[in-house]
């Protein structure tokens, strides 16, 4: 077990809102080949990607792992729509839908008649609208027909939009409390960005919200999440950063491992699920997370269709 760090002392009191002086990370479970996307279902249980094993595995708070899917399309990130149907991005190159009977369903492979690159991270707005980043992990470089890296926004009727391709390792994405930011990783860079939501999806005023480089540790800006507060947790060098709203380092959770990416879980969203490289851990906190597909203030319980 590792304990939390604080950012230089300057944030004490904001951290100790998040999380008690005495609280640890537990691993979980370990052995797998490379974890991500892990995803909370509100009857009680998590599922997590590992890309390696083309897999996405559940575990269940009696410690038990089962495969939930294999083959998987190489899954990565996982996340809920409005109706609790799972979403995924698949380095299989496409974005897909899993419905009530367990069935596959893509929902985006092409843009303008090219094949996406690799489809990473996916969230939820609260209008049903699917925003994904495409960076061309898992294939090589004589395979991406685009020519750049791009993030996304699928509309409910299945208008597929490029919303920026300025980025050069577009990574996680988080959306804000209120939904008016969207917050993307960029691991090349080593920083966070942050864009305005505008009122038809698209986004404007991109700028760094943080920078996460720390070039003696491993580790990148990757998997991101936000609590009910707009506090924004994303991995990075040591483990998960934590930054306030205003972009102010208030500490970092130490793990063991590279960390890829992070989950609200359990029947109060205030344990912190993370996986990183091999290996689940777990941290409980003090503040709620907000829940996937909803905005902090019009949570719903919903349930993953399968």
């Amino acid at each position: 077990m590792l304990s939390t760090q604080q950012s230089g002392g300057n944030s004490f009191g904001g951290l100790q809102v998040i999380m008690s002086s005495n609280a640890k990370v537990e691993k979980v479970s370990g052995g797998f080949n490379f974890t991500e996307g892990p995803l909370w279902n509100p009857p009680g249980f998590l599922v997590f990607s590992d890309i390696g094993a083309d897999t996405i595995y559940k575990w269940t708070p009696n410690g038990k792992i089962s495969i939930f899917r294999r083959p998987a399309g190489h899954a990565n990130g996982n996340t809920l729509d409005r109706q609790g149907r799972l979403i995924t991005a698949e380095h299989d190159r496409r974005l897909v839908r899993t419905t009530k009977d367990g069935t596959k369903i893509t929902l985006a492979e092409r843009y303008l008649g090219k094949r996406l690159n690799s489809p990473n991270d996916v969230v939820v707005k609260s209008d049903g609208s699917i925003y994904f980043t495409d960076p061309p992990y898992g294939i090589s470089k004589q395979q991406e027909e685009l020519g750049f890296y791009g993030v996304y926004r699928l509309a409910p009727d299945r208008t597929l939009m490029l919303l920026t391709k300025d980025l050069v390792r577009p990574n996680g994405l988080a959306f804000s409390t209120d939904e008016n930011k969207l917050y993307v990783s960029d691991s090349e860079t080593g920083h966070i960005r942050v864009f305005q939501v505008n009122l038809d999806g698209t986004l404007t005023n991109g700028q760094v919200f943080a920078q996460l480089k720390e070039p003696s540790n491993s580790g990148v800006p990757d998997g991101m999440k936000v609590d009910v507060q707009g506090n924004v947790y994303c991995s990075g060098p040591q483990g998960v950063w934590i930054f306030s709203p205003a972009g102010q380092l208030l500490g970092k959770i130490i793990v063991p491992e590279v960390v890829t990416n992070l989950a609200w879980g359990d029947s109060d969203y205030k344990t912190l699920y993370i996986t990183a490289t091999t290996s689940l851990y777990r941290i409980r906190l003090k503040v709620a997370g907000v829940q996937p597909g909803t905005p902090a203030l019009s949570r719903s319980t919903t349930e993953l269709s399968r």
